[in-house]
Parts: C-alpha cells; sequence; structure tokens
C-alpha cells in the first residue's frame, strides 16, 4: 500500500488499469482486483473525468463548483478540504485539512483511523475559529456531502461549492499540498506510532505555515500573506 501511495502521489492520473501495469512492470504479480480494492480503501483515484472511489452521501443536495474563471484575491475568499491516505509501518491513517487558496495556509487537519465524517467535522470547526470564507470548496465524497457536514457551512452563512465529480484538479491547491506533505515529511519518516504522526505533522504543518517560502506567493511564507 505504501508503494501505491507513493506511486499515486507523483502520478494522480494513474487509476487502477494503470497502476495495476505499473507493479507488474516493478516485478509484483499483483491481481486487478486487489489493486482495485486497494486504491479504493485508500481513497484513491485518478484525477481525470471519471467514476470515483470516494462516493456521495445518500440523496445529497448537488452543489455547483463555484471557482472555474474566478480571480482569488484575499484570504479567507476561498477555503477547501480533502482527506488523504497517510502511511505507517504496519498500518495507515487518514489526514483531513482545511487550506486557504490565496495564501496556502494550513487552517486546521485531524487524523483518523476510519472514514467517518466525523474528524473533517472537526477540522471545520476548528478551522472557522479562525475567520468565515466567502466560499468553501470540496470534493462529492460523503465525509464532505453529509447533511451534517453542510450544515456547520451553510449556518455560518458560506457558499457552498463542489468539485465536479471525478475531477480531482477542481481542488488543486490541496491536492498540492498532500504531494508536499508526503515528499517533504512523510515519505522520510516513516511513522510506526500514532502519537509520534501527530506530533510529526503538528511541527511539519507549523513549519509549513511559518517557515516554508513558496515560490507562487513571492518566497513569502503562508502565514505571512494569510495575515498581512
Amino acid at each position: 500500500m505504501n508503494l501505491l501511495d507513493r506511486q499515486y502521489t507523483k502520478t494522480p492520473f494513474y487509476g487502477w488499469p494503470r497502476m495495476t501495469a505499473y507493479l507488474r512492470r516493478e516485478g509484483y504479480e499483483v491481481n486487478p482486483k486487489r489493486v482495485r480494492r486497494l486504491m479504493a480503501l485508500m481513497g484513491l483515484q485518478a484525477i481525470h473525468p471519471k467514476r470515483r472511489t470516494s462516493m456521495p452521501a445518500p440523496g445529497h443536495k448537488r452543489y455547483p463548483y463555484l471557482l472555474r474563471g474566478l480571480k482569488i484575491t484575499r484570504p479567507c475568499q476561498v477555503w477547501s478540504t480533502d482527506v488523504t491516505y497517510v502511511p505507517m509501518r504496519g498500518g495507515f491513517l487518514y489526514l483531513v485539512a482545511v487550506i486557504d487558496w490565496f495564501s496556502r495556509y494550513v487552517l486546521a487537519w485531524q487524523l483518523s483511523n476510519t472514514l467517518d465524517g466525523l474528524f473533517c467535522r472537526v477540522a471545520l470547526r476548528q478551522a472557522l475559529e479562525q475567520g468565515v470564507p466567502a466560499i468553501f470548496n470540496t470534493d462529492q465524497g460523503a465525509q464532505f456531502t453529509a447533511i451534517e457536514f453542510i450544515g456547520i457551512l451553510e449556518a455560518a452563512g458560506i457558499q457552498v461549492s463542489m468539485d465536479g465529480r471525478g475531477r480531482a484538479l477542481d481542488n488543486v491547491f490541496v491536492e498540492r499540498l498532500w504531494r508536499t506533505v508526503k515528499y517533504e515529511h512523510i515519505y522520510l519518516v516513516e511513522y510506526d506510532a500514532v502519537p509520534q504522526l501527530e506530533a510529526g505533522l503538528h511541527d511539519y504543518f507549523h513549519f509549513y505555515n511559518h517557515e516554508r517560502l513558496h515560490q507562487s506567493l513571492g518566497y513569502q511564507t503562508p502565514a505571512e500573506v494569510h495575515y498581512a
């Protein structure tokens, strides 16, 4: 599963057929059904339009994607969120983060050993303690289309935006965040215990927000831009 995650982070346009072919070229005799099942378990899906493994909540209301062509000019104009798979020695956890599109500032994050929606709502509430965005964008996963999650946004007067089905690039800044976190931290450390992972991510996200210079931000940190 670790190899799957590393390759997906490098080539997020690989679905299970190409991922199966890649693993076989690397010398692994893998069954396509197993690769498909593991990718679904890990929440991985190719970024090009197709059916997603991240399924919406039953009967959820559909919201339009509001960010196409929108000029992002200030902090707290657009926030977004996503969940990713975090490999560990002997297991894995799920990580959710809320990010500001203008500043790339990570407002909140949480870990969970399941894909239920509670940890996503906890992260959302933590982020809202720091401000209220005009628009909040998510994918159509069950965690974000659930009534409980949408209700928090609507109660705060926030416009809800949702990616098109199978279009991970609609949430591009979170996708870039996952690649950064994994290649700059997760893959280098390979945690084997949850407390150490939590402590390591706490330190990394502080570094990411307050020390890591971003070329796209004119070599400023997210915190410098967010609180300017």
